[in-house]
C-alpha cells in the first residue's frame, strides 16, 4: 500500500511547464514556429463592414446595424445564432463563395481576409462608379464565430477564439487549467489541414513547445489532455499520503490484533481441553 502511495504522487516534474528539455523525460522540439494567416475555409462566416464617405452608400451595404455593436456580438459568439450572426454574416458555402448584395458571388475560399477586403473594395468601388455615384470605398472582413475545444482532464469547453495568435498556454488558462492528474506529456490536438484530420501529440512540458508547431491554437482544434495512468488512486499531497499511511497501519494492526485474539483463545481452549 506504501509503495501505491508513493508511486502515486504528483511530482513538480510531472506538471511544470517551460522546463528544459533532458533529452529522456522531456522532449525537445525542433524550432518549427511560423504564423500563417488564416485562410478561409468552408462554412466560416465572414463579418463584412463597409465605410465610405457616403451615408446612403455606408447605409445600404451595412444592413442598418450599429457596426461596433455587431463585430462585438460577432467575435465573442454572444449573437444568437440563427438570429443576429445569421442575419449580418456572410456563409462561406460548400463552392468557396459568399454571395453579397449587389456584386454576387465572390470566391473567398483560401484567401486572407485582407485578400478578401482589397477584392471587395475593388468590387464594390467599380460597382457605384458604373452607376454614377462614385465614392471611395473601404472594407473590414472579419473572420467571426471562430472557437476551439478543450475536453478531457479539464473543464471541458467550447472557448470563442478572441484572437488570431492564441498560444497553447492561454488555451488551457481559458478552460481552467489541466486538472489534477492530466497528463501534462501527452496533450493532443486534433486539427484539420487542408481537408484532412490530423492528431499531433506533444509534452506541453517542455520549454522548446514556444518554438514549435504546437504553439499557436488554430480555429476548430480540440484539445485533449487524458488522465494519468491510475489517476483514481492518486495522492497529490504530502499531508494526505501521512494520513492514508496512518490509516493503513492502524487498520492493518487493528486486524492483526482481531487474528491474534482468536489464536490466544483458539491456544487456551485447545489447553483447557487437553487438561
Amino acid at each position: 500500500m506504501l509503495a501505491l502511495v508513493l508511486s502515486s504522487c504528483l511530482t513538480s516534474k510531472k506538471v511544470n511547464l517551460l522546463q528544459e528539455p533532458d533529452g529522456k523525460d522531456i522532449p525537445s522540439y525542433v524550432d518549427t514556429l511560423s504564423f500563417e494567416d488564416y485562410r478561409i475555409r468552408t462554412d466560416d462566416r465572414l463579418y463584412i463592414q463597409v465605410y465610405s464617405v457616403d451615408a446612403e452608400l455606408t447605409k445600404l451595404f451595412n444592413q442598418g446595424m450599429n457596426a461596433s455593436t455587431m463585430r462585438q456580438q460577432m467575435r465573442n459568439g454572444s449573437g444568437d445564432m440563427y438570429g443576429t450572426n445569421e442575419l449580418y454574416s456572410y456563409l462561406v458555402d460548400d463552392n468557396g463563395n459568399i454571395h453579397y448584395p449587389m456584386v454576387g458571388d465572390v470566391p473567398v475560399r483560401g484567401k486572407t481576409t485582407r485578400e478578401v477586403k482589397h477584392l471587395l473594395e475593388d468590387e464594390l468601388s467599380g460597382l457605384v462608379k458604373s452607376v454614377g455615384n462614385y465614392s471611395l470605398m473601404s472594407v473590414d472582413v472579419q473572420v467571426i464565430n471562430r472557437f476551439f475545444s478543450v475536453i478531457g482532464a479539464v473543464q471541458s469547453a467550447r472557448v470563442p477564439l478572441m484572437k488570431e495568435k492564441l498560444t497553447i498556454f492561454e488555451a488551457l488558462a481559458l478552460a481552467g487549467d489541466i486538472a489534477d492528474y492530466g497528463d501534462h506529456s501527452k496533450i493532443r490536438i486534433v486539427r484539420e489541414i487542408e481537408g484532412e484530420t490530423t492528431i499531433r501529440t506533444f509534452d506541453v512540458r517542455s520549454k522548446d513547445i514556444i518554438n514549435s508547431e504546437f504553439y499557436y491554437i488554430e480555429p476548430n482544434d480540440v484539445i485533449y489532455i487524458q488522465y494519468m495512468p491510475g489517476h483514481t488512486f492518486g495522492i497529490n499531497h504530502v499531508t494526505t499520503t501521512i494520513s492514508v499511511v496512518a490509516t493503513t497501519v492502524s487498520f492493518g494492526g487493528f486486524i492483526y490484533a482481531l487474528v491474534q485474539r482468536a489464536i490466544n483463545a483458539a491456544n487456551r481452549a485447545k489447553t483447557s481441553g487437553g487438561k
